[in-house]
C-alpha cells in the first residue's frame, strides 16, 4: 500500500492566523512525502523505516512523544487497533524546516498507508484531524492550516475554527519557492511570537488585525486575477513579519533579490527564522528572478502554480 501528500506554502496570514484571523494557503503537489507499507510475519508489529532520517523503529518499543510513533498510533487506535505486523517505509522530498509543512504530510501520508492496507476509506476530514493531533507535538499551538492545505489539496482561505473555505482563481499564478538553507523550528517561533504578544498584547493584536486584513484583500485579488494587487498585498504582509520579528536577514535579502529581479511580490512564507521565501512572477520573468533569487543565497527553487 502506497500513500502521499504534498507540501504546501502560506501565501499570506501566517502568525496572524494563530490568534484567529485569516490566512490562504496552497499546496505545492511538486514536492510530496510517500509511506508505503507492506506485510511482516505475523508477532512482528510495526516497523517504520524514515530513510531521510537514516533511522528505524519498531512501534511496541517508540518513545510516546516520537511524531512517526504518535501518528501511528492514533491512526491504529481510530481504526480500532493496537498494533498491525507491517514494515512502513516513509520518505519526503519536501525539504524539513523549510515551512513548507514537512511534517504535516509525512503524518498524512502515514495515516493514508496505514488505513489502505487495512482496507479502511478515510474521510478526508477524519485524516485532517488526525494529523492536527500530532501537528501539536511540530508547533505546540498549530493553527490547522497545514493539515488542513496537505490533506484537501487545494487552495483553503483559512480561520481557525470555522468551516473549510475554497475559492476561484481568476488566473493562474506562478510562484517560485526559494528554500533558504536554514532550518527552522515552527514550534520554537510560534513558542517566541506567544511571548512577545503576552507581554504587548495591544502592539500585537494591531499587527495580527493588519495581517487578517491582507489576507481578505488577496482572496478578492486572487478571485479577480489581479496579480499586481496580490504582489502588493505579499510585500506589505512581509514588512508585518519583520516587525512582528520572525524574518531574518538571510530571508530579507532573498526577497530583496526577488523583488529587484522583477517579482510581483515577495514575502517569506511560514514560521520564519529561517525556511523559505515566495516570489510571484509573470512568465517572462521568472527565470530571473529565479537566478536572482539562487545568487542570492536560495539552495532550491520549486515552481508551482495558483490554479
Amino acid at each position: 500500500m502506497r500513500a502521499s501528500a504534498p507540501g504546501k506554502v502560506i501565501l499570506l496570514g501566517e502568525h496572524a492566523v494563530v490568534y484567529g484571523r485569516p490566512a490562504i494557503a496552497v499546496p505545492v503537489s511538486q514536492v510530496r512525502a510517500s509511506a508505503s507499507i507492506v506485510p511482516a510475519p505475523p508477532g512482528a508489529g510495526l516497523t517504520i523505516v524514515a530513510l531521510d532520517l537514516e533511522r528505524s523503529l519498531h512501534l511496541g518499543e517508540a518513545a510516546l512523544d516520537d511524531p512517526l510513533a504518535v501518528v501511528a498510533f492514533q491512526t491504529l487506535a481510530h481504526l480500532g487497533l493496537q498494533d498491525l505486523d507491517g514494515v512502513l517505509t516513509v520518505t519526503s522530498a519536501i525539504p524539513i524546516g523549510g515551512g513548507m509543512g514537512s511534517g504535516a504530510a509525512v503524518s498524512a501520508a502515514v495515516v493514508r498507508a496505514l488505513a489502505g492496507f487495512v482496507g479502511a476509506d478515510l474521510p478526508l476530514q477524519e485524516v485532517s484531524d488526525l494529523v492536527y493531533e500530532v501537528e501539536k507535538l511540530h508547533h505546540g499551538t498549530p493553527s490547522g492550516i497545514d493539515n488542513t492545505v496537505v490533506v484537501y489539496e487545494r487552495p483553503v482561505y483559512f480561520v481557525r475554527g470555522q468551516p473549510l473555505a475554497t475559492f476561484g482563481v481568476g488566473r493562474p499564478l506562478p510562484l517560485l519557492i526559494a528554500d533558504s538553507g536554514i532550518p527552522s523550528s515552527t514550534r520554537a517561533v510560534v513558542g517566541a511570537v506567544r511571548r512577545r504578544w503576552e507581554a504587548d498584547p495591544l502592539r500585537y493584536d494591531a499587527l495580527f488585525d493588519r495581517i487578517g486584513e491582507r489576507a481578505v484583500a488577496a482572496r478578492d485579488a486572487i478571485e479577480g486575477g489581479d496579480a499586481g494587487n496580490l504582489g502588493r498585498l505579499m510585500d506589505q504582509n512581509h514588512q508585518l513579519l519583520q516587525e512582528i520579528g520572525v524574518s531574518m536577514p538571510a530571508l530579507d535579502r532573498l526577497v530583496e533579490a526577488a523583488l529587484a529581479a522583477g517579482a510581483l511580490g515577495a514575502k517569506l512564507s511560514g514560521a520564519g527564522g529561517g525556511g523559505s521565501v515566495i516570489a510571484l512572477v509573470e512568465a517572462g520573468t521568472g527565470a530571473a528572478v529565479e537566478a536572482a533569487l539562487r545568487a542570492a543565497g536560495a539552495v532550491q527553487v520549486l515552481h508551482t502554480v495558483v490554479a
